[in-house]
């Protein structure tokens, strides 16, 4: 059993929790097997990854596409994967949703509409 906190020392880790920047990035979910790729931004990429995998394994995704290939491939032939990473910026007035539509842009651009399934 893990042993419990000091009061203090419980306060200084939840400060240190919230004070943490948020993983925010441009994603990708990728078909091995077909080349497609989908492409998502998000202030926490790690958790928009957890959701979309977890909405595919219970047949619930959002994106009709990518639920028809994750029915129509097994699960071994797709990969998810962070892409770009949004840094944290000094400026308390900087705009992080324009920078990830601006990374996501750049990204489609990058991988050209041939391969996109579409943005997530």
């Amino acid at each position: 059993m893990a042993a419990l906190l000091s009061p203090s020392a419980r306060r200084e880790r939840i400060r240190e929790y919230k004070d943490t920047f948020p993983s925010m990035g441009i994603y990708a979910v990728r078909n091995t097997a077909t080349g497609r790729v989908w492409l998502g931004k998000s202030k926490n990429v790690e958790g928009a990854l957890n959701r979309i995998r977890f909405e595919l394994n219970m047949r619930g995704c959002r994106t009709s596409t990518l639920l028809d290939e994750w029915q129509r491939f097994d699960a071994a032939s797709f990969a998810f994967e962070v892409l770009d990473r949004v840094k944290k910026r000094e400026d308390p007035s900087f705009d992080y949703e324009a920078e990830l539509q601006a990374l996501l842009a750049l990204w489609q651009a990058e991988l050209g509409a041939s391969a996109t399934g579409g943005v997530l």
